[in-house]
C-alpha cells in the first residue's frame, strides 16, 4: 500500500519537526527549502521549554545536559550597575543550530530539498502539487506551509494578511566568554540579566560555543535589545553604505559602521556599565524588526500552515520554536486520531491550534506593550498593561516563562 506523502515548504526547525513527526508515523515527508545552502550558519540564541524536549525524545533525539547551559539565576541591574532584584528559574538557554542539527541528522539527505522557492501551489480532488521557480514541481497528499514570518502559502490563501510592525526591533549579538575580562565574565556570563530602562528591554544570558561547547571558558554571552524606532528610521537602519534599501532586514555585514557606533554608544547611555561592557565585545552585531500575525485560518483542502506561518508572536514569551514543535505534533497526532480522515485531522488541526496562536500573539503583545506605547503615547496616557509588566519582579517571573507556569498556554498546549 502506497503510503500518504507531505510536501513541506520551509527548512526550519517547524518543517522539520514536521517531516519527521510525520515520517515517524509512516507518512513520506519531503522538506523543500527556499534558501540554497545549509542554514546550521544561521541563527542565534534560544530559550527552551520542556514541551520541546518531548517532542524530541518522541523523534528519538537524546536530551541531556549538552543540550544547553542550566541557568538558575535572573538578575535584574538598574542603569548604575547595582542590583536591584534577583529570581530563581531554571532553564536550559542553547542556541537555534542545536536544534536544527540533530533534526536536520535525522531526515535522510534525498528527502531534503535546497533553494525550492515556491511559486505556487494547486490543489486537487486527489492530491496537491507546489510549484517552485525553478520549474520544477512536487505533488502530494498533503502541503505544509512552515516558511515562516513571509510565508508564501499563506499568501495564497490571505495575499493582503502581513505581519504588522510592532514598533521596535531586537539588537542582538554573540560574545566569546574567553573575550571577557575575569570580573565581567563571573558576574555576567553565567546569568540571565535584565535591565529595563524607560521604553527599552535589554537581557543577556549564555549559550553554549563553538561546536556546541558548554564549559566554562568557551560559552557565549548573547544579548537581546529591544529598542523602539520608528517605521521611517527602520528603512534607515536596513539601507547600506551604497544608499540601497534592503526592506525590512538586512544581512549583518551590511549595516552601516556609524549604525552599530551609534548603538553602542546608546547602549553605553542607558544600560547598566556590565551589560554595556558585553555589548561592546560583540564583533558583529545585527537587528531584526519585531513582527506579529494571526492567520485567521490555518488549515483548509489539503494545506496546514504551522509555526511563523500560521502565526507570529513577539520572542518575548520565548517559544517560537516550542511553538512550532508543539503545533507539528499536534498535527501529527490529529493525523493519527482521524484515522486517514485527513479533512478531519486538519479540521480539528485548525480549530485547536488558532486558539493557542491567538493567545500566544496576545502574551506577547502584553509583554511588549511599554515598547511598542514609548513612540506613540506619553507616559501619563498610557494604559496599565503598558506599564504594570515593567516592575523587575514582574519581568523577570513573566519573560520567556515556563508554558507550564502560563494559565492562558499551558491548558492548550498539547492535545
Amino acid at each position: 500500500m502506497k503510503k500518504p506523502h507531505a510536501i513541506i515548504i520551509g527548512g526550519s526547525l517547524g518543517g522539520l519537526f514536521a517531516a519527521n513527526l510525520l515520517r515517524s508515523i509512516g507518512w513520506e515527508a519531503d522538506v523543500y527549502e527556499r534558501v540554497a545552502d545549509d542554514l546550521a550558519a544561521r541563527g542565534a540564541g534560544i530559550a527552551t521549554h520542556d514541551e520541546m524536549f518531548d517532542t524530541m525524545r518522541r523523534l528519538g533525539i537524546t536530551i541531556d545536559d549538552t543540550i544547553g547551559i542550566r541557568v538558575q539565576d535572573r538578575v535584574f541591574y538598574d542603569s548604575t550597575g547595582k542590583v536591584i532584584a534577583t529570581h530563581v528559574m531554571a532553564r536550559y538557554m542553547s542556541s537555534w543550530v542545536r536544534f536544527y542539527r540533530p533534526l536536520k541528522d535525522l531526515l535522510p539527505e534525498s528527502n531534503y530539498h535546497f533553494g525550492k522557492n515556491l511559486t505556487r501551489y494547486e490543489e486537487r480532488t486527489d492530491g496537491v502539487t507546489a510549484y517552485f521557480s525553478d520549474g520544477s514541481s512536487a505533488s502530494g497528499d498533503l502541503l505544509i506551509g512552515a516558511d515562516g514570518i513571509w510565508s508564501a502559502v499563506r499568501a495564497q490563501w490571505f495575499p493582503d494578511l502581513k505581519p504588522g510592525y510592532a514598533g521596535y526591533i531586537a539588537w542582538r549579538g554573540m560574545a566569546e566568554e574567553c573575550d571577557f575580562p575575569p570580573a565581567l565574565r563571573d558576574e555576567i556570563v553565567p546569568i540571565h540579566a535584565f535591565c529595563l530602562p524607560e521604553g527599552e528591554y535589554m537581557i543577556t544570558y549564555p549559550v553554549p560555543g563553538q561546536d556546541d561547547d558548554i564549559r566554562p571558558g568557551h560559552r557565549r554571552a548573547n544579548f537581546v535589545w529591544y529598542h523602539p524606532v520608528t517605521e521611517e528610521t527602520l528603512k534607515d537602519l536596513c539601507t547600506d553604505a551604497s544608499g540601497k534599501c534592503h526592506g525590512v532586514a538586512i544581512a549583518p555585514y551590511l549595516i552601516r559602521p556609524e549604525l552599530i557606533a551609534e548603538m553602542r554608544a546608546l547602549s553605553r547611555s542607558l544600560f547598566a556599565p556590565q551589560i554595556a561592557d558585553t555589548v561592546d565585545l560583540v564583533k558583529q552585531p545585527f537587528f531584526q524588526a519585531i513582527f506579529d500575525l494571526e492567520s485567521p485560518c490555518i488549515a483548509k483542502g489539503r494545506v496546514a500552515l504551522l509555526g511563523d506561518s500560521a502565526f507570529v508572536g513577539r520572542p518575548h514569551s520565548g517559544m517560537g520554536t516550542t511553538k512550532a514543535a508543539l503545533d507539528a505534533q499536534y498535527l501529527i497526532d490529529a493525523l493519527l486520531a482521524a484515522n486517514g480522515d485527513l479533512a478531519a485531522a486538519l479540521a480539528d488541526y485548525d480549530q485547536s491550534r488558532r486558539q493557542f496562536g491567538a493567545r500566544v500573539v496576545a502574551r506577547g503583545r502584553w509583554l511588549g506593550a511599554h515598547m511598542s506605547a514609548h513612540l506613540t503615547k506619553p507616559r501619563h496616557l498610557r494604559v496599565p498593561e503598558e506599564l504594570c509588566h515593567r516592575t523587575p519582579e514582574v519581568t523577570m517571573r513573566e519573560f520567556g516563562a515556563k508554558l507550564c507556569d502560563i494559565p492562558d498556554l499551558a491548558p492548550i498546549a498539547k492535545r
